[in-house]
């Protein structure tokens, strides 16, 4: 398997950044070895579902994020679940943490968004962590792409959690609007849930349509990344991808 770029700064200004996405099932894993899988990783961004959201939930947050090299951006218990960290090649410009309507008897569902700076190229972010019911995905999925619009960036990126595969009407929803970065750049393995034996892919990274994907997919084989630590880290395994997003004019 050939290695994704690493993050770099292009003469123009143009910005190669790799983006994570994992859903950590509130950390009641083995921690460290979550921290290892990130830290191998090398993201400029970590859009995480299921972030820990209840008691000291800041603290856990901070202390995954400290132990992958990285910081906070937004989201956990005030985005319901969703959260955003990043490297310090990121200039944070703005974040929002969105709570999403709640279905009576569901789970409160929510956005971690932000909108960043890397090198010369602006960037709009979400990670979310969709229903389990298909008609409140599907709404969901619309309120998603919204908010990636509302943003007022060129250029986007959201991941997340999607609870459906690439045939369902939801995921196809997102895919008709950005672009699906596995199936627009292999790498890497495909599915992701469950860790042990993987035969879904219900997490996925997109893309706006002017960011170029060089390359998406759960990071098996990647240099640090054992088959060990991916099963104890958490109950899905991440998307990782590389992505080439043009300096803003």
């Amino acid at each position: 398997m050939a290695p994704l770029p690493m993050p770099s700064t292009e003469p123009d200004g143009s910005a190669v950044l790799r983006v994570l996405s994992y859903n950590i099932r509130s950390m009641r894993d083995d921690t460290a070895a979550l921290a290892r899988v990130i830290t191998a990783c090398a993201p400029d961004l970590v859009l995480l579902q299921e972030a820990p959201r209840f008691f000291r939930w800041r603290k856990k947050l901070a202390r995954l994020a400290s132990a992958s090299g990285l910081v906070i951006l937004s989201g956990g218990g005030t985005a319901a679940g969703p959260a955003l960290l990043c490297s310090l090649r990121a200039t944070v410009e703005r974040t929002e943490d969105v709570l999403l309507p709640i279905t009576p008897g569901e789970h409160r569902r929510g956005l971690a968004t932000a909108v960043v700076r890397i090198g010369g190229a602006r960037l709009g972010v979400v990670s979310c962590h969709l229903s389990l019911r298909p008609e409140e995905r599907y709404e969901q999925g619309g309120m998603l792409l919204d908010r990636l619009a509302a943003l007022g960036t060129e250029h986007v990126v959201a991941g997340g959690d999607l609870n459906e595969r690439p045939d369902g009407p939801t995921f196809r929803r997102l895919a008709d609007s950005l672009q699906d970065c596995w199936a627009t750049a292999p790498w890497g393995a495909e599915h992701t849930f469950p860790p042990a034996d993987p035969y879904q892919r219900i997490d996925a990274v997109f893309a706006g349509k002017g960011v170029e994907v060089l390359g998406c997919g759960v990071p098996l084989g990647h240099p640090g990344v054992t088959g060990t630590d991916l099963r104890a880290a958490t109950d899905h395994l991440p998307v990782l991808a590389a992505l080439r997003v043009p300096a803003v004019n």
